[in-house]
């Protein structure tokens, strides 16, 4: 029998031939996530609990065989794309709610929960999961973990990372771990830390113990349409210096407002350069203060200004938000999304920049950004099925990320780096840098069959190449 066959074999006695993929098919479908980077799968399995992710990563120990994790597959930058014939773990049966804590706002969830589906959940309590990416209606909490992903409203409440008290995780052993717990500064290392947004190479995430937000008492959600993109991207900028936080501020250009208007009718201002989509939350008089001063920002920037009157307008909004991936596949097959981060201060000259790199490469630029947080989300939408287009796209991408970098801002915000971006990581870690990340890394998994070829560039370990650390340098 082949390894492969023995393999499945194995598995099925743990999950039943019924929670077991092998066909071409389904291992053609699990091969990639939302990106454009796909991978090689050996057998897909469904698991149902801890002590089973435990039971088939011993399996795929004893055999030598690397473990992908994988929630929803809405990741971007190939974080769950499975590498050298992994055996891939579908955590999406995973997806019980186990305990609501509405007096010490928690909720303990296993991985397979939906985003969205927690908040909806908690509802009744006045109570949600802060962390709201574009993706919310689909992606995983245990992929929220293991990218430390974002959203339009982690401008105030903070990533990932913020709402996590807690996670309980399979080693690569096999051995059930707990980090981290209900008090809010626990003692010790700080692994739970570590554990979120370590993209599923560190350990494979079975429970998490998060944080839940009370309802603001208050909303106020305005549209702000600009006849230059200059004008929008200063005016985030003069919101902040103002003293004001909002809740949320995020920008579109031009042609992303046209194909998400085109796609659900949201009466978006279709003629306008950009639009800035603006929410404060809190008390009441606090909300119509905060509101009046991005108003007024907005105008003295040539904006026009429109104010949600009530939730169903708000809810429309927020709906074009939230479809703005969507929207784009009307425009190209396929598109290429970066995620890097640039100071607020250089918001309004890197999207001067973006439009070049894009006019000089030919290629089609729809933009959505995090603007309150200097998240960028520049969409190339494309033709994959043209090489020539594809190398043009690739390259362009490239020197989207290098201009992040070069305006003193970071690789990712929120999506992770996964394949996309690892070749990439010497333009902000130095040797010393990489090869810290790596020996982390080698403490929890030395084999590095968890999640492989993920986050790191090959030869960050100096000792995989001979390179000796500078004496004197912390490690």
């Amino acid at each position: 029998m082949t390894l492969v066959g023995s393999l499945a074999e194995a598995v099925a006695a743990v999950v039943g031939a019924a929670r077991l993929r092998t066909h071409p098919l389904d291992l053609h479908l699990y091969r990639k996530d939302a990106g454009i980077t796909s991978g090689e799968a050996s057998v897909i399995a469904f698991p149902e609990s801890a002590s089973e992710v435990a039971e088939l990563v011993r399996i795929a120990g004893r055999m030598d065989v690397p473990v992908v994790a994988r929630g929803a597959g809405t990741g971007l930058a190939g974080g769950a794309v499975p590498q050298d014939q992994a055996l891939v773990l579908v955590m999406t049966r995973m997806n019980r709610i186990d305990v609501v804590d509405a007096e010490n706002r928690t909720a303990l969830v296993e991985p397979g929960v939906i985003n969205l589906d927690l908040s909806r959940h908690t509802a009744p309590l006045r109570l949600h999961f802060a962390p709201d990416p574009s993706s919310q209606a689909a992606c995983t909490i245990g992929g929220n973990v293991g990218n430390n992903s974002g959203g339009p409203h982690c401008l105030a409440e903070g990533s990932t990372v913020n709402h996590v008290l807690a996670v309980e995780y399979v080693d690569t052993d096999g051995n059930l771990v707990r980090v981290g717990g209900p008090a809010p500064d626990p003692i010790g290392l700080d692994l739970r830390a570590v554990l979120v947004g370590s993209e599923g190479t560190l350990g494979i995430v079975t429970r998490a113990l998060v944080k839940l937000t009370p309802d603001p008492p208050a909303v106020r959600t305005l549209l702000l349409w600009f006849d230059d993109v200059a004008d929008c991207a200063a005016t985030v900028s003069g919101v902040i210096a103002e003293g004001v936080v909002p809740a949320a501020l995020e920008m579109m250009d031009r042609p992303l407002i046209r194909a998400i208007e085109n796609f659900i009718h949201a009466d978006l201002p279709v003629d306008a350069a950009a639009m800035l989509l603006a929410e404060v939350s809190g008390h009441p008089d606090a909300v119509d203060a905060e509101a009046a001063v991005v108003e007024r920002i907005g105008r003295d920037h040539g904006a026009q200004v429109r104010v949600a009157q009530n939730e169903e307008e708000r809810a429309v909004l927020w709906k074009g938000r939230k479809s703005a991936f969507g929207a784009v596949a009307q425009i190209a097959p396929d598109y290429y999304l970066h995620d890097t981060v640039v100071p607020r201060t250089r918001l309004v000259e890197a999207m001067t920049r973006l439009y070049e790199i894009a006019e000089r490469y030919d290629l089609t630029l729809l933009n959505t950004v995090h603007a309150g947080d200097g998240n960028l989300h520049p969409k190339l939408a494309f033709d994959g099925s043209d090489p020539e287009v594809a190398a043009r796209v690739h390259a362009a991408g490239e020197e989207m990320v290098q201009l992040a970098i070069d305006l003193g801002g970071a690789l990712s915000g929120e999506h992770g780096i996964g394949l996309e971006k690892r070749h990439l990581m010497g333009l902000v870690f130095g040797t010393v840098d990489l090869d810290a990340q790596a020996r982390l890394r080698e403490a929890f998994d030395p084999e590095a069959r968890l999640n492989p070829h993920k986050v790191l560039p090959a030869g960050s370990r100096c000792a995989e190449f001979g390179r000796p650390v500078p004496e004197g340098t912390w490690v």
